[in-house]
């Protein structure tokens, strides 16, 4: 597994494998060939099917800017490795190839360069310790919880990154709550974090406890889909949960941001977990790779902040991603807006709820969280390439794809 630093991405929406993973491959190769008289970017499969809706090709030409780059669109043709692939050439003064390079957006913003697919050389977890299982059964005997086990691998740094990602998680919050208006895109689709935040207000209890989970959520999800600065947990398309759960927690049990930290650490084994040994690319696997792992995140971060054995986290990992199974990636009009906003909302609040199903557990249960995982990829690959981020089927049909 990767450090967690290549999890929890900084950066800017509106998505993590359509946006960030493009622009990073645009860097790569202008770094490689900076002198080129011009550049060309074929995108491919589901890169191409809602690169527009995703601003794939606006992220690739602020990379290049001020040079000539010519972008080609091939939604019907899907390479091998992955549904997300992108082919970089550079060209001379007379528009002839003299280099390409292929590049496959894999989910989370990471990106993967033909020809190194099977590269193990960014990994800091070893093999042994690569499922849930064994991670378990090495706390068991160590006597140690999840986010110190991730401290025995990381680099002395990773507190600090987590304290960096907090703070970014948080303002995502604040500017959420205070931004309103209609969010960029055809589906003119109104900003509504702090109107369900000042409702919150209004009510007590049960409604106003999750009505106050759903403002954090949309307005982290809201500030991605208007291109503002979030952190991938584990996609820009799901960066809303995690936030969401912890600022709760953090705000109403009066959390000090070392527990906040120390849980993002928690959140962040079970997620490379999934990323692993699963996928958290909707294009690979539907949006249970996305807002489903993204609920396994939060829900094993609050389990550990409300006390919780690493049994119980567990368990309300597997909880939330089993309930997730089958969801399918549809955007409307190829936008990160619907259903991913409200989606991110909703898993939220089953995030906490499954936590507290766990915590009334003794954390034992028949399907572990690798069982899930190993689900969840069969499933995904049963889904019809329609379901998977291609804007094709499902909800999409309900109003036209924005067509490159």
């Amino acid at each position: 597994m990767e450090s967690l630093r290549e999890l929890y991405r900084i950066g800017h929406g509106p998505s993590s494998s359509h946006t960030m993973g493009p622009r990073a491959a645009a860097t790569h190769f202008l770094k490689m060939h900076p002198d080129a008289a011009a550049y060309q970017a074929d995108l491919f499969g589901s890169l191409a099917a809602t690169g527009k809706g995703h601003l794939t090709d606006a992220a690739i030409r602020e990379v290049l800017s001020g040079r000539k780059v010519e972008i080609s669109w091939f939604p019907d043709v899907f390479k091998p490795f992955h549904p997300n692939a992108l082919t970089m050439h550079a060209l001379d003064a007379d528009g002839k190839d003299i280099a390409s390079q292929t590049y496959y957006s894999i989910g989370g913003g990471k990106i993967v360069i033909e020809g190194q697919e099977q590269t193990k050389e960014d990994d800091v977890y070893p093999l042994e310790v690569s499922h849930m299982k064994q991670i378990l059964a090495l706390c068991e005997s160590e006597g140690i919880q999840i986010w110190e086990f991730a401290l025995r691998y990381e680099s002395p740094e990773i507190m600090t990154y987590m304290a960096q990602v907090w703070d970014v998680m948080k303002a995502a919050v604040h500017r959420g709550l205070e931004a309103e208006g209609v969010l960029p895109g055809g589906l003119k689709l109104a900003r509504k974090a702090m109107q369900y935040h000042e409702k919150a207000n209004e009510h007590k209890g049960t409604i106003g406890s999750t009505a106050e989970i759903f403002s954090y959520a949309l307005a982290v999800s809201e500030e991605n889909a208007a291109g503002g600065e979030i952190v991938t947990a584990p996609t820009c398309g799901s960066c809303g949960v995690l936030p969401a759960v912890l600022f709760y927690l953090q705000q109403q049990n009066r959390l000090p941001d070392l527990r906040i930290q120390r849980a993002l650490l928690t959140a962040g084994v079970l997620g490379d977990i999934a990323k692993t040994n699963g996928s958290i690319s909707g294009a690979e696997v539907g949006c249970q790779g996305e807002v489903g792992v993204a609920c396994s995140m939060a829900a094993a971060a609050a389990t550990y902040l409300l006390g919780g054995t690493i049994y119980q986290i567990e368990y309300a990992a597997e909880m939330s991603l089993e309930h997730h199974l089958g969801l399918t990636c549809d955007p409307m009009m190829g936008l990160v807006q619907i259903p991913c906003i409200e989606r991110n909302a909703m898993a939220s609040v089953r995030a906490v709820d499954n936590s507290v199903f766990a915590l009334l557990s003794d954390g034992r249960h028949r399907v572990s969280f690798d069982n899930i995982i190993d689900v969840m990829m069969e499933t995904g690959q049963a889904l019809p390439s329609l379901y998977r981020e291609t804007s094709r089927g499902g909800l999409a049909k309900v109003l036209p794809t924005i067509n490159p």
